[in-house]
């Protein structure tokens, strides 16, 4: 079974006339059977009754004539062609008159229905056909003898075996054609719905411009799509006038902040000159500079999930931008006495590690992760960097020996200005991993948060690119580690 066809099965348009066409099916054999049940049970009442009346006017011969009156009257009757068979024969089920050539194969059960084949001659031809019949027993002085009255019921038959014959190709062709009715329907619903998911991912992407395609037909689809379109037009413009009120705060905040800092530094460096303490004006600087830190990281989140970098997308490899990190960071990591590792790249495709990315988010994503994780490992610990292909995706590691994140805390401090309480006294916003699910958002990849044992284990899993973007061992990625931990 092809992909195309498994997706057209699964749909809930063929599953629900799937089960319409089974339902439709089971009340038509229903009906059939029924309607086969009802003619057979009426015909062979009829025939029932036809010899009932056939025997009691033969007992009435037997009782007024005797054994020989009876004979006569059999042989009169089976003069007359038609539907009924007589035979009376003696006790050793030897023939004497009717229109039966021979005793049929039954077995002299007084009063009860059998039924039985016999030959009969249609245009000179011999041919079996079917028959139903009553026994009556004879008691005479002379001896026993057995009457057996019929009626052909062969016609009968030729209804049961067209029911028979009939019931399951009726069954198999409401299937088939009931298969085929789902699985057209099944593909316009699906073309439609394809449709709407399409512009739904090109909307996801960033392009807030697209709208769902309205066909015409005046349907529920279009109905659907004309609310969706109706949505994203409100959406729209609640997306540009945040990105307008963003643009403003960007202009009249920020430019404001970097003023106040050039001038607290200008007064501590007046201060510095004077001999005066710049205890409170240090702290000022840096209460400032943390001030514009969230900032920025506020508008850096916010341009993010609003798609505006989606332009800058390029061809990226992981194993680069891991590497720049880690040298930015390298001093950092001697400073605190923790080894910074950069691991080499490894996978399905060796350093084939090159994604379709903004390198300046991934960037940031990553040095995000990289200094929290120097922030929080002890002196003497390990931090590891290391960008890593698999079949779930193109990854970038980042494990340390740190105190790590319960499992049951993971879930929420990706949220904005989220810190644990073993972080409430250390420097930070809360803003470095909502920064990082934002990034990983912006590029359909993943934030995993896993135990390192210990530690923390977080992983920037990408999604894996269609094709390589850059030959095997085009780029070569270095071994750096701390001199503090060369030391």
């Amino acid at each position: 079974m092809t992909r195309a066809t498994l997706r057209l099965v699964r749909t809930q348009a063929f599953r629900i006339v799937l089960v319409y066409v089974v339902l439709f099916a089971f009340s038509v054999s229903a009906l059939l059977f029924f309607t086969y049940w009802n003619t057979r049970r009426t015909m062979d009442a009829q025939a029932d009754q036809i010899i009932e009346a056939e025997i009691t006017g033969l007992n009435e011969q037997y009782q007024r004539l005797g054994i020989r009156g009876l004979d006569e009257s059999v042989r009169n009757r089976s003069l007359h062609p038609g539907q009924a068979l007589y035979i009376l024969a003696d006790d050793q089920h030897r023939y004497l008159s009717g229109n039966l050539d021979s005793w049929p194969g039954v077995r002299p059960e007084t009063g009860n229905f059998v039924e039985f084949d016999y030959e009969r001659r249609v245009n000179g031809m011999p041919e079996t056909r079917r028959a139903r019949g009553q026994l009556f027993p004879l008691q005479t002085p002379s001896g026993d003898f057995y009457l057996l009255v019929g009626e052909d019921v062969h016609d009968r038959d030729l209804t049961q075996r067209m029911f028979t014959t009939t019931l399951p190709w009726t069954m198999g062709l409401i299937l088939a054609f009931g298969l085929l009715g789902g699985a057209l329907m099944s593909r316009n619903m699906l073309a439609r719905l394809d449709s709407i998911n399409r512009t739904s991912g090109e909307i996801v992407a960033g392009n807030l411009a697209r709208r769902v395609p309205v066909s015409g037909a005046q349907d529920e689809f279009d109905v659907l799509a004309e609310n969706l379109n109706r949505m994203l037009d409100r959406i729209e413009r609640l997306m540009k006038g945040l990105r307008e009120v963003t643009d403003s705060v960007a202009h009249d905040l920020r430019t404001p902040l970097n003023r106040l800092r050039q001038r607290l530094e200008q007064s501590q460096a007046r201060l510095a000159a004077s001999g005066a303490d710049t205890t409170e004006m240090d702290r000022a600087i840096a209460e400032t500079d943390q001030l514009i830190g969230t900032f920025n990281a506020l508008l850096l989140i916010a341009e993010t999930d609003a798609g505006t970098a989606r332009g800058a997308m390029s061809p990226l490899d992981l194993a680069s931008v891991a590497a720049d990190i880690c040298e930015l960071y390298e001093p950092l990591a001697e400073e605190k006495n923790v080894s910074l590792t950069l691991a080499a790249p490894f996978g399905l495709h060796g350093n084939d590690t090159v994604i379709e990315g903004n390198r300046s988010l991934v960037s940031q994503a990553l040095a995000n992760l990289v200094d929290n994780a120097l922030k929080y490992t002890p002196p003497g610990g390990r931090v590891t960097v290391r960008p890593a292909m698999s079949f779930q995706g193109v990854d970038l590691c980042v494990a340390d020996t740190g105190p790590g994140i319960p499992p049951e805390e993971r879930p929420r401090v990706v949220e904005r200005f989220v810190r644990l309480e073993a972080s409430r006294h250390s420097p930070g916003t809360g803003l470095g991993l909502s920064l990082v699910q934002a990034v990983a958002h912006f590029h359909n990849a993943e934030l995993i948060l896993e135990d390192n044992e210990p530690g923390l284990r977080a992983i920037l899993r990408f999604p894996r690119p269609m094709q390589r973007l850059t030959p095997p061992g085009a780029y070569k990625v270095p071994q750096i580690t701390s001199r503090a931990a060369a030391e």
